[in-house]
Formats: C-alpha cells, sequence, structure tokens
C-alpha cells in the first residue's frame, strides 16, 4: 500500500478528509516551488479552513431563507438616488449587530426594502451569524401551527435563538391575539441579547397598533426601539417602473408589428 493510500483513512478519522480534494494539486505545487514542510502544511490546512468556511456559509445560507441574489452588489442605487449609499454600505459591515441593536428598514413599497434587508442578512451569513428571513405574516402562522401539533415552544424557541432575526412586511397584516402575544414574548426574549430587522411600508408612529392591547404595544415598542437604529427609504417603486417599462416595450413591438 503506498503512502498515498494509507494517508485517506488516516485523514478521514480525523475528519479531514476534505485535504484530499487539493492534496495532489499542492504537492504539485510543493515540487514545482521548492516550498519549505512549513508552508505546504500551510497551504493545505488554509485550503482545508476555506472549503468548512465555504460548506458553513452554504448551509447558514440555505437555512436561513434568504435569496443569495439579494446583495449590496445588485442592489440599483441609480435609480432611487434619495438611498443614501454610503448609509447602507455601513449597514452591511454588521457592526450594529455586533452591538446588538435592531434595524428598522421604513418607507413606501417597491424602494427595495426586502432587497436591503436581505443583502444585510447575506453579509450576516458571511460574518458567522445565524439569521433567519421571513415575511412577518408566515412567521406568526407557522407559529400558530406549532399550537396544534404541540411544537409552538420549540419553535418559540428557534426564533428567539437565531442570531438575526429578519421580519419583511411588519404591520401590513393585523395578527390574531395569539400572534400579538408571541410577537411581544418575541421582542421581550430577543431584547438587548440578540438583534431584529423588521422592514415595514408603514409609519413607525403606526406601529403600536399591531396590538389592540395598548399596554403590550408600548413595552413592546419601547424594548424594539431601545437599541435600534431606524433607516428611512424613499425613492420609486422598482416594481411600478419595471411595469411601466414592460408595457412601453409591448406598445412599441405592437406599433412595429402594425407599421409592417
Amino acid at each position: 500500500m503506498d503512502e498515498m493510500a494509507q494517508l485517506k483513512p488516516k485523514l478521514t478519522r480525523l475528519k479531514l478528509s476534505g485535504v484530499l480534494e487539493s492534496l495532489q494539486h499542492r504537492l504539485g505545487e510543493a515540487t514545482s516551488e521548492s516550498w519549505d514542510y512549513t508552508h505546504f502544511l500551510l497551504m493545505l490546512l488554509s485550503d482545508e479552513v476555506e472549503r468548512r468556511d465555504s460548506k458553513q456559509l452554504s448551509r447558514r445560507v440555505g437555512k436561513s431563507g434568504l435569496d443569495p441574489q439579494k446583495t449590496l452588489a445588485t442592489f440599483d442605487f441609480t435609480f432611487n438616488r434619495k438611498i443614501h449609499q454610503p448609509t447602507i454600505k455601513q449597514l452591511t459591515t454588521c457592526g450594529f449587530l455586533r452591538e446588538r441593536q435592531n434595524l428598522f428598514l421604513v418607507g413606501p413599497s417597491g424602494v427595495g426594502k426586502s432587497h436591503l434587508a436581505q443583502a444585510v442578512g447575506n453579509e450576516a451569513c458571511l460574518r458567522g451569524f445565524d439569521v433567519l428571513y421571513r415575511n412577518t405574516h408566515t412567521l406568526f402562522r407557522w407559529l400558530a401551527g406549532g399550537r396544534a401539533d404541540g411544537t409552538h415552544e420549540r419553535r418559540m424557541q428557534q426564533l428567539r435563538g437565531v442570531d438575526v432575526l429578519i421580519l419583511d412586511d411588519f404591520g401590513l397584516r393585523e395578527l390574531g391575539e395569539s400572534a400579538q402575544a408571541d410577537l411581544y414574548e418575541l421582542i421581550s426574549d430577543r431584547y438587548e441579547l440578540r438583534p431584529t430587522i423588521l422592514t415595514s411600508n408603514r409609519d413607525f408612529e403606526e406601529w403600536p397598533q399591531v396590538f389592540d392591547n395598548p399596554l403590550m404595544a408600548s413595552a413592546a415598542m419601547d424594548r424594539l426601539v431601545h437599541r435600534a437604529v431606524k433607516v428611512v427609504l424613499e425613492g420609486d417603486s422598482y416594481r411600478m417602473n419595471a411595469f411601466k417599462e414592460s408595457t412601453r416595450q409591448l406598445t412599441d413591438t405592437s406599433k412595429k408589428s402594425i407599421s409592417t
């Protein structure tokens, strides 16, 4: 049995079987470039660290519910020039997450709130945070389902413990009494421990209306805003602009067809 054949079971036992993916390539480089043993080992282990980081990132993004294509690089800042690009870039450094601050992205429909929230989420995944991105109404409907099958507390624990919770379209649809109680509990349990990101097309002053109980509303909002950053996004709707553009193209095509 040659030495390469002996390496495989040993690397597998040490949970380093991924090293085999780059071993031959690195051996070739070491020979041709006359690497010393230390440099060869460094490069081999660097490959393994990069491979594991990439695998963990894929797993985090896959579990998060984020669209991996919704990044800062794919956001069109030229469409809405009212959006302050340096502020958004600062958010994607995730400093506010390390400070356990909440983030509110507020503005009319179509200006890019969901895209930017996911861009921050994807960057957070890249920096090692576990993220969960969900539509607010869908999330609390999922929680309600847990009451029926006995998994409600387990589902709540999952939401309490995730590093970054992103609730999209917060306040857009009414929440039932049990959902309001779950929301209050989540806000309270995550307070000063783990950041929450909310997107909403409702004015910030309207958020207490999510709760029927004014005392619960006051307590929830007090905790939400204590450690929070609010960014107001203004401008035209991307979706409406796309609709107008597709309509214009269809009209132009029809005119050309008639003229010919």
